[in-house]
């Protein structure tokens, strides 16, 4: 499942059943595991968001989210959040994938999670360029423990080169 397929999704608890909001974002640790949720929130300007813990989490599929309750839905600070997918400065989307060698692979696209591995993420899609991507497709790299989120890049081991090529080439046949 990839997490941009989930932005915009409703968000429901489950003691009434009633709508609290949609995802409009996913909080991300350096370690490539998905915290929790961001929850569409009225102020702009803000220096605070509504998240959900991902442990709050009851159950998810296409079309909802549905968490415990609404005392579920806490208050944070932005500047205590360390990743998010898609939106802030510590955002994943378009962030650049670089390797221990100094190879530059291209940028995260969207990010890939197995629902029955829970909150790890385990595979990056990376975007190498429109024209790259209209010609071959985009990457598919999949997560591995010694990948982490710098400030400016994602970091990979040297022989991901490999390994994206090995996954291009099972995905092309």
């Amino acid at each position: 499942m990839k997490l941009q397929d989930m932005i915009g999704l409703a968000v429901f608890e489950v003691e009434e059943g009633q709508e609290v909001g949609k995802i409009v974002d996913f909080i991300v640790d350096s370690s490539l595991t998905i915290l929790g949720i961001e929850l569409e929130s009225k102020s702009f300007f803000a220096n605070h968001v509504k998240i959900v813990a991902w442990k709050d989490i009851v159950a998810y599929g296409e079309d909802a989210v549905m968490i415990a309750s609404k005392d579920s839905i806490q208050k944070a600070d932005t500047d205590q959040i360390p990743h998010t997918y898609f939106l802030g400065k510590n955002k994943l989307k378009d962030l650049q994938v670089v390797t221990a060698t100094g190879t530059i692979i291209g940028r995260i696209s969207d990010v890939y999670f197995d629902q029955k591995m829970g909150n790890t993420i385990v595979a990056l899609e990376i975007s190498d360029g429109l024209v790259t991507d209209l010609m071959e497709g985009r990457k598919w790299l999949p997560c591995s423990e010694e990948m982490s989120i710098g400030e400016n890049a994602v970091l990979v081991p040297a022989m991901s080169e490999e390994r994206l090529q090995k996954a291009i080439n099972i995905v092309n046949g």
